[in-house]
């Protein structure tokens, strides 16, 4: 019991006692919390005295000494358990375990908060030392700069003084054997007055190098690490190796300091303010990629200005103004015709033009043997790859002269429907050769050629064809060309004439010259060696190949790897292709040429223009695109007159797909050219290709026939049609096509109905008839009144009702006809709108065949 009397009162331990202890209890409380409490604690309490208390409060503080606070700091802690301990007799278990825990909870936080004032003091000491130590290096920098300069001259007054010990010893060595004794140990204190110079020198940058590492103290182990490896440096120089990364590490000591002294990443970047430059329409995501900012950014600013857009919206050029100036740069507004290219503004100089080939289109009607006239030229049979024998697509081909000069030859249709396909050839050509036939001589397309020839403003020669046939007369052609104010040689004119023959080849010879003669009057040339310009001639989309385009160079060389824009579409070009199918590498100045790589197929008739690069091509086709959904939106009926128009007229509704693009143009603007006020062609969709499930499924939709020209559907296309009963109208020959659509829209509007008025009365007086109707006192004006005729009620030259005659009298008698002078009476159906003064007018509907 005297052991046990002598132990120190029973108080908490510290958080930070370690170990259990004989005659403990560990305590487990929520939140991971933990105590030990002894088992005894009742027993001491009612032995020890009071007083004892504070004498035994030192104990676990010596056990709490180790912890890394400072010693003075914890000892008040202990002072205020002591004050309360006294009261401790008084306290039950669930009180105790409560202020047990309340003490914990302060020790804890009494611990993080010095935890937490020593990682402040380290943080601020780290900071000091880290600034001296900026300061030192600068020092250091500063000392090894001078050291190096004051080893310089050292190391040249050593040299000096070496060179004078050389001297003197050489002067000695001329006396005697002694002399040399001497000379020789004269000479040892030569080198070792040298070497002392010569040491430091070497053991300097050593130092040097060593108190560098001594800032990071980090580095110096791996110094240590690395002085027994052999460099190049090392084994060359080892003074310059080691000068070398002082002065690297020199310059990352200036970056460092630089950094903490605010001047690095701290300082926040100046805002770039730049130039801007904003089309008339512009993508929110482009904007913002011209402007160097976030697109999320643009957009929080637009919804402030009550916009809610995407960043794929199209925002207009005030919009873009407005944002741009908010974010602090500058605009550079830019004009329609900044964003598109401009060939006319576009001249070479005449310095850097060469002779090229000239560019001649056969033109005629149609049968009157152009293609025919071409295989002569060619020695080619191309007439018999069209279908019914007639051309369907502009071909262009080069033919070689016996003289060695080429042609470029275009042959375009002769059909009503392709006149812009002429138009086409007018345009781009430099020579007309005008084909006749001698017995069928002028005819309505033959007119048309000469018109387009005289347009376009280019020389022609008249080439008389079928002069082998009995019935050809060129004379009579010379005299109907006439009429047309087309003058040939032959009757004091200036417009060549050649009578030919496709089939007995007469004649080719003379065209061929006469062609080489205009070409030459008319000096053609163009400059080679620049970004190539071409015209489209023709487009088609190749199930294998993709959009091909048929082009004619006008000026510059076309090569592989070009980007372009034609229309609006843009690509790289991926093969050239010539006219006898071969690739090439390059296409000069009117060259034909089919071109690979669009992006999409587009319009006979557009410009193929070499541009920088893609980014430049994109620009240039969305513009043209976005101008191409403006002018078809303008199109749209605009006042609720024409919409009432509109909705009166039948509509014939049809897709059309065809081989090429210069034949869905004709199908399209001959289709056009049959509707009327009663009914009109509905082209839903035109394109070029094999008919697609996505041409039948806008069939089957809108109830339209598809209109298939050259091409046919692909066999998942052929199960939509089965599946949903779409009409298929295939074609070859566009002028089958157009009769057939004129008698489908025929069929549709039925019979015409034709009125005839057949007589005319006016009412006198109008009297009750049975309960409900009235019957009107006529007197028949003119013609006739017969009963169950259409009959029409006008007041005031103002239809009231359009009715029948349900019963027509003469005094009490029913009658089926009043003529002029009588008076009748007559009951009107469906109407007893009647007023004394009416007229009445009587007419019978007839049905006619109807035709557009």
């Amino acid at each position: 019991m005297s052991d046990s009397d002598n132990k120190p009162t029973r108080t908490r331990k510290p958080l930070s006692l370690k170990g259990s202890q004989p005659g403990e209890v560990k305590q487990t409380f929520s939140h991971g919390r933990t105590n030990k409490v002894a088992v005894e604690v009742k027993r001491r309490r009612k032995l020890v005295k009071p007083g004892e208390e504070p004498a035994a409060t030192p104990a676990p503080e010596a056990e709490v000494a180790p912890a890394p606070a400072p010693a003075p700091e914890p000892a008040p802690t202990p002072a205020p358990a002591a004050k309360k301990k006294p009261a401790a007799s008084d306290e039950t278990p669930q009180e105790r375990v409560a202020r047990l825990q309340r003490e914990a909870e302060e020790e804890r936080l009494r611990l993080a908060e010095e935890a937490r004032k020593r990682d402040d003091q380290k943080a601020v000491k780290a900071a000091k030392d880290e600034k001296q130590r900026a300061e030192d290096n600068k020092k250091a920098a500063e000392e090894a700069e001078k050291q190096a300069a004051e080893d310089a001259k050292k190391q040249a007054k050593a040299e000096t003084q070496a060179q004078d010990a050389a001297a003197d010893a050489s002067a000695d060595a001329s006396a005697a054997g002694e002399a040399d004794g001497d000379a020789s140990a004269a000479g040892r204190p030569a080198a070792r007055k040298f070497s002392p110079v010569a040491r430091p020198e070497i053991k300097r940058p050593a130092k040097k190098k060593e108190e560098k590492p001594a800032r990071g103290g980090a580095t110096t182990g791996a110094d240590k690490r690395r002085s027994g490896k052999l460099t190049v440096n090392k084994a060359l120089n080892e003074d310059e190796g080691r000068r070398a990364r002082s002065l690297a590490a020199l310059k990352r000591a200036r970056e460092k300091e630089r950094r903490l002294q605010g001047g690095g990443s701290n300082k926040p970047r100046e805002k770039q303010v730049r130039d801007v430059v904003v089309p008339e329409a512009i993508t929110v995501g482009e904007l913002a990629k011209r402007m160097g900012e976030k697109g999320a950014d643009l957009v929080k600013e637009l919804f402030n200005l009550d916009m809610m857009v995407t960043v794929n919206q199209t925002i207009d050029q005030d919009t873009a103004e407005l944002l741009v100036e908010q974010f602090g740069h500058n605009i550079t507004r830019v004009s329609e015709a900044d964003v598109d290219i401009a060939v006319e503004e576009d001249v070479d100089p005449a310095e850097t033009l060469k002779p090229r080939p000239p560019v001649v289109t056969i033109m005629g009607h149609v049968d009157h043997g152009k293609t025919s006239l071409l295989d002569a030229l060619r020695g080619t049979k191309v007439t018999k790859g069209e279908a019914g024998g007639i051309t369907q697509h502009i071909g262009s081909y080069q033919v070689k002269t016996k003289g060695g000069d080429t042609v470029t030859f275009l042959d375009t249709p002769g059909h009503a429907a392709f006149t812009e396909m002429r138009q086409r050839g007018a345009n781009v050509t430099d020579i007309v050769v005008l084909v006749v036939a001698a017995d069928d001589g002028i005819m309505p397309q033959t007119i048309e050629a000469i018109n387009h020839t005289k347009a376009a403003g280019v020389p022609m020669i008249v080439a008389i064809n079928k002069i082998d046939k009995p019935e050809a007369n060129p004379d009579n052609v010379r005299n109907r060309l006439l009429e047309h104010e087309v003058i040939v040689e032959k009757m004091s004119g200036d417009v060549q004439d050649v009578e030919v023959s496709a089939t007995e080849g007469t004649g080719l010879d003379e065209l061929l010259e006469k062609i080489a003669l205009q070409a030459e009057l008319l000096e053609l040339k163009a400059r080679p060696d620049r970004d190539a310009e071409a015209t489209v001639i023709e487009a088609q989309l190749d199930k294998g190949r993709g959009p091909v385009a048929t082009v004619l160079v006008t000026r510059g060389t076309l090569k592989r790897g070009d980007t372009f824009v034609v229309g609006t579409e843009s690509g790289r070009v991926r093969a050239v292709v010539n006219d006898a199918g071969k690739q090439i590498k390059e296409a000069g100045p009117s060259m034909p040429v089919e071109v690979l790589g669009l992006g999409g197929v587009p319009s006979a008739g557009d410009v193929l223009t070499v541009v920088e690069n893609e980014a430049r091509a994109r620009e240039v086709a969305q513009y043209r695109q976005e101008k191409a959904t403006e002018k078809r939106t303008a199109l749209a009926p605009t006042s609720f007159d024409t919409m009432f128009n509109q909705a009166n007229v039948i509509e014939w509704p049809c897709v059309v797909k065809a081989d090429v693009q210069g034949s869905v143009e004709a199908i399209v603007n001959a289709l056009h050219n049959l509707s009327n006020d009663d009914i009109k062609v509905r082209v839903l969709h035109a394109g070029v290709g094999a008919i697609t499930e996505s041409d039948v499924t806008l069939a089957a939709a809108s109830g339209a026939p598809i209109i298939g020209f050259g091409v046919r559907p692909n066999p998942k296309a052929r199960d939509l049609v089965k599946r949903d009963g779409v009409r298929m109208m295939y074609y070859d020959v566009i002028y089958h096509l157009t009769d057939d659509v004129t008698k489908e829209m025929i069929g549709e509007l039925g019979p015409l109905k034709v009125e005839n008025v057949v007589g005319r009365a006016q009412v006198k007086e109008v009297f009750k008839s049975g309960k409900k109707d009235k019957a009107a006192g006529l007197l028949v004006e003119e013609g006739v009144i017969r009963k169950g005729l259409h009959a029409r009620l006008t007041r005031d030259d103002v239809i009231v009702s359009a009715t029948t005659i349900a019963s027509l009298r003469r005094f009490k008698d029913d009658v089926d006809e009043v003529r002029a002078g009588l008076e009748c009476g007559v009951v009107l159906a469906d109407t007893n709108d009647i007023k004394a003064g009416d007229q009445l007018e009587v007419f019978e509907v007839n049905e006619e065949e109807r035709t557009l």
